[in-house]
């Protein structure tokens, strides 16, 4: 029997194990999709917000600055990529220029540090690109950018590493107790556990249903309705990385920050998103409107963007409430049931701060002690793309395979894919490859590099051409051969069967 079990494989369900990692726990990861960072972590602006935006008082202005100042230092002990650039949220008319005061105000009292307002010159010397109607900015120093998909890995792997369990390809479609546990059925398994965390990201309003409906008292549940809420970007080439230095918001509105322009930790540049709820929580498709309205919006506060220079378009969904904050916490009436629901922006920022709260609660409810062994850092897949030519030498002489350039868009080596392979959780898929190499998401977004990474899984993991998926079951991405597709009329031909 687990003491936990957390429902999604997202920064913030990483972010809990990672923290229950740290106590005498057998904690247990059940995930729907075929590995780590498959929702709304994989897609979303790669932003550590400094915390200004967020109402003072809820869960989002509070998490958000604790997790500004988390993510930092959680960077360097679990080596993922991250770097305070500091953002900007420009004025581009005198007659806005109360907005960037209410955010200073705002800012200051959720703890934001080094916030200030200022005019174009200084704006201008700081972003020689930005629109020739911005007239003053809010300046954050502390806000940055992070690789959201090595930030969520590498909570899992470190995760993993302190003995929780990860099972994916296994979606929750019942709670029940059963005696003074939980029996949680997950795909073709139920395990039971003295607890359960919600952490489904837009399917979390599905999970909070099942857990209501365990309640003793379930007029004191808070109905949850999680209303998935698209936005659209561009991915810009390396080539376009200097067109701004800092994360360059527009005045938010109701439906969020609005249109950014940021450079990225891998030296893309990163237009968009927009916002549009909707009612398919797998609809992550791009539109034609969407991606005008990105880059209409977009030189609004930045000039000359130079969106030639795409390279990819994609859309995430944001998992969002009416109330507009986090839900994190225990469900009335049922004992060791909790929520961490409503992860929208800033939900990535928030997340170290997400899992010492809710592991906290946990720890206490569970009587949980300490490790005496925990390992709080881990060490990176060295990322030949970073290096000197000397340090990558060195790494040739101890593994040749480190000289097999695979993804050439990114210098991505043989090597680093057969680690990417063999670490904990797997990678077993071409995306889960790239959110661990950043192998196929350069300039040929995999055009020439997939069919040899395609040859490494089967290798590594004996799997058959046919096994070898995209993101799963039902992304295969070879159906047969030439040779199967003659040989099986001539065997029909040969039994008397036309």
């Amino acid at each position: 029997m687990f003491d936990v079990v957390i429902i999604g494989a997202g920064v913030s369900g990483c972010a809990v194990a990672r923290e229950l990692s740290r106590y005498d726990a057998r904690v247990c990861v059940v995930e729907r999709e075929e590995d780590v960072c498959c929702g709304t972590s994989k897609a979303n602006s790669a932003i550590v917000h400094a915390g200004f935006d967020a109402e003072p008082g809820t869960l989002m202005g509070t998490l958000n600055v604790q997790g500004n100042r988390l993510m930092y230092e959680l960077a360097r002990d679990l080596e993922f990529r991250c770097d305070q650039c500091g953002s900007l949220v420009v004025c581009v008319s005198e007659d806005s220029r109360d907005g960037l005061t209410t955010l200073l105000k705002r800012g200051e009292k959720n703890g934001v540090e080094g916030l200030r307002i200022i005019e174009r010159d200084e704006l201008l010397a700081m972003e020689p690109n930005i629109s020739d109607e911005a007239v003053a900015a809010l300046w954050a120093p502390t806000g940055g950018i992070v690789d959201p998909f090595g930030l969520t890995v590498a909570l899992a792997e470190n995760a993993a590493a302190n003995g929780v369990e990860f099972v994916f390809n296994a979606p929750v479609t019942a709670i029940v107790r059963e005696g003074d546990a939980w029996a949680v059925t997950a795909g073709d398994k139920t395990v039971t556990t003295r607890a359960v965390v919600n952490a489904a990201g837009v399917y979390a309003d599905d999970i909070h249903a099942l857990m209501a409906a365990c309640s003793s008292t379930p007029e004191a549940v808070a109905e949850l309705t999680i209303v998935p809420r698209k936005g659209e970007y561009y991915l810009l080439d390396t080539t376009a990385a200097n067109h701004v230095k800092h994360t360059v918001f527009m005045l938010p509105t109701a439906m969020g920050k609005g249109v950014l322009v940021s450079p990225t930790v891998h030296g893309n540049l990163i237009v968009g998103p927009t916002a549009k709820d909707i009612e398919n929580k797998e609809g992550t498709d791009t539109t034609a409107e969407g991606l005008a309205e990105v880059s209409s919006k977009s030189s609004l506060t930045v000039k000359n963007v130079p969106l030639r220079e795409v390279i990819t378009t994609f859309a995430g969904l944001r998992a969002h409430q009416a109330k507009h904050d986090f839900m994190i916490g225990a469900i009335p009436g049922a004992d060791g049931l909790y929520d961490c629901a409503a992860i929208e922006s800033p939900g990535l920022t928030s997340a170290p701060a997400i899992g010492v709260m809710l592991a906290g609660m946990l720890r206490d409810e569970l009587a949980l002690s300490e490790k005496a062994d925990w390992q709080g850092t881990r060490k990176a897949i060295p990322a030949v793309a970073d290096l000197s030519y000397d340090e990558w030498d060195e790494l040739c002489k101890q593994d040749p395979a480190y000289g097999n350039v695979i993804c050439r868009c990114r210098r991505v080596t043989e090597a680093e894919i057969v680690a990417a392979i063999h670490r904990v959780p797997a990678a077993r898929s071409l995306d889960a490859i790239k959110r661990r190499t950043f192998a196929t998401a350069g300039r040929c977004q995999g055009g020439f590099c997939s069919p040899k990474i395609m040859e490494i899984l089967e290798r590594e993991l004996g799997m058959a051409p046919e096994e070898v998926t995209k993101r799963g079951p039902g992304s295969e991405l070879v159906v047969g051969t030439p040779k199967d597709r003659i040989a099986a009329p001539a065997a029909a031909a040969e039994g008397g069967e036309a």
